[in-house]
């Protein structure tokens, strides 16, 4: 007890020998407070901060007259930082997106097939990111964001052809895209999104299509279906949200609802139509040969998506950490949604499941991602992984098509809840300035979701299948009854993705 009252008269003590003290100190510091030193282009009355604000207005808010050099040399190197700092994230986002396709979408899809048949999963992924790339850089990016999309109303002109443009000139960059980062930038980052939307359809083919017939394949649709489709809904087309001009209103699409998931859906419910079942589907159980492969590559799928619907804010901002975080909340519920029903359903919770449920809440927000509050994320991923389970199990089962590794069922169906959800859920509150959908009172939003959703859809049905009877008379779509028996890997590449010794 003699210690403890010590320990508090000691306390004491302190406390009433630092009151006064901090109180003298801070007297001190004003009686000798000097005038702070003004950096170029600042004033007593007005913050940094506060005068980039105003030299960034426009004439019409009071800002410095176009065409004249308001910026002060420390603006000028404001600038350059902030467009540094986005530039940076934006590179990172398109590493993120390519990490989707290898080793990501690789791994999922490749688990999911028959072990005679996984490296042609692999070739298939790996070839399209060589592939799509070199078509985008010479002649996609143009065709997809070349000129105003409503004087070019069907597909972009020749404007970035062989990227003109867009390389370096007198030591940098252009910036002429009306963005804060610069339009290279942009267009790799978009060029991502080009590599892995065909790659989504082939798993709606897997183990029976030919090498050559794929790569045709996903060269002209990635010319004729995807490039219209992003011209129409992202470069002020007859899609795009807000513009005068645009359909019903045009459409909501963030991150790629429509662009991406719904037109490389429907198209892959075409192919597996069209191109026929496998052999002994139905009549032999065709189980996934490596669920290990699938799971992690669920779950790279899960982490490169934030740089999918994170990065289409095109800026390290605040509309960015909204977009990531309503993308892992949406992920979160689908996993949820599909286990619990699965279990419900099936009596057992499968590890299969649980990943399927994730790319299915992932596919819901995407063309949400920038436009909803966290709680309706929560529930769109939800409603994804519910009624996704149910399209790949009952649908599929009643309709008897033979979608390998349920690129419709996920992305088509997935993509189009969102899709119509996003007309629901968005709110001005995220992007600001007029209501934006049914939360916020404005129900006619629902409408230009559903018209965009249509669109995409009849356009996609029509060319692929277009394209694909083509292929179909001049080389082919499906491997010889020989070649599908032994397994793409050697028939097609001449290897194996397992050789024990």
């Amino acid at each position: 007890m003699s210690y403890l009252r010590c320990w508090c008269a000691l306390l004491c003590a302190m406390f009433l020998l630092v009151v006064p003290l901090a109180g003298w100190a801070e007297d001190t510091e004003v009686q000798d407070e000097q005038p702070l030193e003004l950096a170029e282009g600042e004033s007593e009355e007005i913050s940094t901060e506060q005068a980039s604000e105003l030299t960034a207005q426009s004439p019409e808010e009071g800002g410095a007259p176009q065409g004249l050099e308001a910026r002060t040399p420390l603006q000028q190197q404001v600038d350059e930082a902030a467009a540094a700092a986005h530039n940076g994230w934006m590179l990172v986002c398109c590493a993120l997106v390519l990490f989707m396709t290898a080793p990501g979408l690789a791994l999922f899809y490749g688990g999911l097939v028959r072990k005679k048949n996984v490296v042609s999963v692999l070739m298939q992924c790996l070839f399209l990111m060589g592939l799509m790339s070199i078509v985008w850089a010479i002649c996609g990016f143009s065709l997809a964001f070349g000129g105003d999309g409503m004087e070019n109303k069907f597909i972009g002109n020749g404007e970035f052809l062989f990227m003109s443009g867009l390389t370096m000139a007198n030591g940098a960059l252009s910036y002429n895209q009306e963005l804060q980062i610069a339009d290279l930038t942009f267009a790799v980052f978009q060029g991502m999104f080009f590599i892995i939307t065909p790659a989504l359809i082939c798993g709606a083919f897997a183990e029976r299509m030919k090498f050559s017939t794929m790569a045709v394949f996903s060269v002209l649709w990635g010319l004729l279906v995807y490039c219209p489709i992003c011209h129409w809904v992202w470069d002020g087309g007859i899609l795009a949200h807000g513009v005068d001009g645009a359909w019903a209103g045009g459409g909501m699409d963030f991150a790629g609802g429509n662009v991406v998931h719904i037109s490389s859906g429907v198209s892959a419910l075409v192919a597996c139509l069209l191109i026929g079942k496998r052999m002994g589907y139905g009549a032999e159980p065709m189980p996934p040969h490596n669920l290990t492969y699938t799971v992690l590559g669920a779950a790279m799928l899960w982490v490169g998506w934030f740089g999918f619907n994170a990065g289409s804010a095109v800026a390290s901002n605040d509309g960015a950490i909204m977009a990531f975080t309503v993308t892992h909340l949406s992920a979160a519920a689908g996993v949820v949604g599909w286990t619990v029903f699965e279990w419900t359903v099936h009596k057992k919770p499968t590890a299969l499941g649980a990943a399927s449920g994730a790319v299915a809440g992932l596919v819901c927000i995407t063309p949400a991602a920038g436009f909803v509050q966290p709680m309706p994320a929560i529930l769109m991923g939800f409603i994804a992984g519910v009624l996704c389970f149910f399209a790949v199990t009952a649908l599929k089962n009643k309709l008897g098509y033979d979608d390998s590794l349920d690129a419709f069922g996920v992305h088509g169906v997935g993509g189009t809840i969102g899709a119509i959800l996003t007309g629901v859920f968005a709110t001005q509150e995220v992007v600001g300035g007029d209501p934006l959908g049914a939360v916020d009172g404005n129900f006619g939003a629902i409408g230009g979701q559903l018209v965009s959703v249509i669109v995409t859809v009849v356009y996609a049905v029509v060319v692929s299948l277009a394209i694909l009877v083509f292929l179909e008379k001049v080389m082919g779509l499906r491997v010889n009854e020989e070649a599908e028996t032994r397994g793409l890997d050697l028939s097609e590449h001449g290897e194996e993705g397992y050789i024990w010794l």
